[in-house]
Order: C-alpha cells, then sequence, then structure tokens
C-alpha cells in the first residue's frame, strides 16, 4: 500500500516527466539520451524521496537531479569517446537550415555548463539566482557562463546563416 508521500511522487513523475525530457533533450540533444536522463532523474527524485521522507520543493530537486545527472554524465571518459567503423573524409553539411535545428545544434557544441546555465536560464526562465543555487556556483559565475554562451550562440548562428 503507498503513503501519502509515495502518491505524491508518483505524481510528479506522471506531471512532469514531459517537461523533464523538454529540458533534458535541450542539454544534451539527442531524445535517446535525454530519455536516459530522464529516466535516471526520475530514479533517483523517487529514492531520494523515500531516503529523505517528504521533500520541500520536488520540483526543484528533480530539476537539480537533471542538471547535476547530465554534468556529470559529461565528466565520465567514456562518453568523450565515440566509435565509428568509417571516419568522413570531411564534415557534412546540415541538410535542414531550419533555426530551431541550427540553435540546437550550436547549442550542443557548448560546454556542459554553459548548456545548463542557458537552458535553466531561459527554457526553464529561471533568474540568476535559482539558477546559481541550482548550480551550486556562485550568480557572477552563472552571469559569466550566460555571457560567454550566448556569445558563443552567436557567433555560431551568424557564421550558419552567412
Amino acid at each position: 500500500m503507498r503513503t501519502d508521500d509515495d502518491a505524491a511522487l508518483y505524481a510528479f513523475v506522471e506531471d512532469r516527466r514531459t517537461a523533464l525530457y523538454r529540458s533534458a533533450y535541450l542539454l544534451c540533444g539527442d531524445r535517446h539520451e535525454a530519455d536516459d536522463l530522464v529516466q535516471t532523474t526520475l530514479v533517483k527524485v523517487v529514492l531520494g524521496g523515500r531516503r529523505h521522507g517528504r521533500l520541500d520543493n520536488i520540483e526543484a530537486y528533480a530539476r537539480k537531479t537533471l542538471v547535476n545527472t547530465f554534468i556529470a554524465g559529461r565528466r565520465r571518459f567514456w562518453r568523450r569517446e565515440q566509435a565509428y567503423g568509417e571516419l568522413p573524409d570531411h564534415a557534412g553539411t546540415p541538410a535542414d537550415t531550419d533555426t530551431g535545428l541550427m540553435v540546437r545544434a550550436a547549442l550542443a557544441r557548448l560546454t556542459a555548463r554553459q548548456r545548463a546555465v542557458l537552458v535553466l536560464r531561459y527554457w526553464e526562465d529561471l533568474s540568476v539566482e535559482a539558477t546559481a543555487e541550482l548550480l551550486g556556483m556562485r550568480e557572477n559565475t552563472v552571469k559569466s557562463h550566460t555571457a560567454r554562451g550566448l556569445a558563443a550562440l552567436r557567433a555560431e548562428m551568424a557564421e550558419e546563416l552567412v
């Protein structure tokens, strides 16, 4: 039999899974990886909710867990290597020049922390203070990651649009 806390956790999972998936997709840029990221996050949220008892702000806990899981996954050595059967002779040109695809591609070339800051600030619409608290960094660091990330996005987009 489920307790009230378990019921609240399961209701949260049902209600917020899609929103977490959207954020995860913007962070990693791959549907399958985003799905894995959300699954891992939700498992951690449910286990954390059971371990810590009642969570005061389950939304913030889930968002922070999602971002931390993403950043931790980028640190792992095996994530940096990709095996290919044959290496291409040259880089391919993007087939679709849709702005959304270009932005997501440019976003994927940012560092994990810059990407996390930009997704939290502009997709999740969090303030500088909330983003700093969520990522465990100073507000000035959030501001500098935002400025550098936006500058890199602008430069990428200028190259793509020319």
